[in-house]
């Protein structure tokens, strides 16, 4: 790997196969994954319908420009918004979504002002990046987006920092990459009403908790919020990239022709794969995974919660996070765990993530959770 820039910390092996929830790597050793490539692959590493259906796209076209009609982005915008009067743009990835969502509430507002919140990550590009509440990932790329400004997440006070000025509020119900942390319902609704009373746009990032990841096709729906836009990408082509921003059909007018472009947003490939995924992600499939996250959190509060090691457990649905005292580091968890045959992921404050396929079985689960008690209890045993 010399020969790329190694803004990657990697671990010393390469996922060369997929199958279901099983991952294999260059050594022939397996792996029950509870990644899903960082809750992309939500329909897991088979996914027959989105395979039939890219590859017959395939052999139809791959790519054509925005200058012409698309029936596919078409249907993939109305099964991201059935019932609703929204619009969709599409792009390559939750960066861009985000970037764009940015760039549409400035114009439609007229206002410039954003407020975002404390350890949120809403993407990498300069506005996405001015967004996000981790000053880390931000040294020496300044100076970054003027007029964005944060605030404590679940944190009342913030209703304060809503003023009439402020192009925008945007937040996470669930934050990823923060640490998963769980959005106060009551602080949720509030900041929602406030942003609604001063005529501030609500903007809720779902890359991470969205496309069935918590049981709905949006966490928001859990809360019955009513955002005027909402940006997605992550599990949305199970793999190809893809972003979308959604936004209500009053903000159209400010996102005319020419206003905001891409080259390879809303790509054939990506919105055949997308069209699959969404069908794939009906009523029967969500309440499935309701149920498999039932069942999961049963034997999570009732084998992990009382465990030593573990100080919480957070998350909703199939977005899980395990958070481990300080004194058994969760990088070195997740090597341990990678010996004993499971792929998992880490968050802010020395937290375990879980974003397992939705797809896996309920038996799956509860071998990952034994897997993942022995280990941390055998690492406290070793110290």
């Amino acid at each position: 790997m010399n020969s790329l820039f190694q803004t990657y910390k990697r671990f010393p092996f390469e996922i060369v196969k997929g199958q279901e929830t099983t991952l294999t790597d260059n050594s022939g050793k397996e792996y029950l994954d509870l990644t899903s490539g960082i809750g992309v692959c939500n329909l897991g590493y088979s996914a027959t319908a989105v395979k039939q259906a890219v590859s017959s796209q395939l052999d139809k076209i791959w790519h054509t420009s925005n200058l012409y009609e698309s029936s596919l982005q078409e249907k993939v915008a109305e099964l991201l918004t059935v019932g609703t009067n929204k619009k969709v743009f599409f792009c390559n990835s939750g960066t861009e979504a985000n970037e764009a969502a940015l760039k549409l509430a400035r114009k439609a507002t007229g206002k410039k002002k954003v407020l975002a919140f404390d350890h949120s990550f809403h993407g990498r590009t300069y506005g996405s990046l001015s967004l996000t509440g981790n000053e880390t990932i931000k040294t020496g790329f300044g100076p970054l987006v003027p007029d964005i400004a944060f605030a404590t997440y679940n944190d009342f006070a913030a209703l304060a920092q809503i003023t009439s000025d402020l192009a925008a509020v945007i937040l996470e119900v669930i934050q990823g990459e923060g640490g998963i942390v769980n959005g106060n319902p009551k602080w949720l609704h509030a900041i929602a009403q406030k942003c609604h009373d001063l005529g501030v746009l609500l903007i809720i990032d779902e890359v991470q908790s969205g496309m069935g990841r918590t049981g709905k096709l949006f966490a928001y729906q859990h809360y019955e919020l009513d955002p005027d836009i909402v940006t997605v990408a992550k599990g949305l082509a199970n793999g190809l990239p893809v972003g979308a921003m959604i936004g209500k059909e009053n903000l159209a007018s400010a996102f005319g022709p020419g206003s905001h472009g891409t080259t390879f947003g809303g790509n054939p490939l990506a919105m055949a794969a997308a069209a699959a995924v969404l069908e794939t992600l009906d009523a029967a499939f969500l309440e499935a995974v309701q149920q498999k996250a039932s069942f999961f959190w049963y034997y999570l509060e009732k084998d992990l919660a009382p465990l030593a090691e573990v100080t919480a457990l957070s998350g909703k649905g199939l977005m899980v996070g395990i958070h481990l005292k300080k004194e058994l580091p969760v990088e070195n968890v997740i090597t341990a765990l990678q010996h004993a045959g499971l792929l998992t992921l880490s968050s802010r404050d020395n937290t375990l993530r879980l974003l397992p396929p939705l797809v896996i079985t309920g038996s799956e689960l509860l071998k990952s959770l034994e897997i993942i008690k022995n280990v941390l209890q055998n690492m406290t045993v070793s110290q």
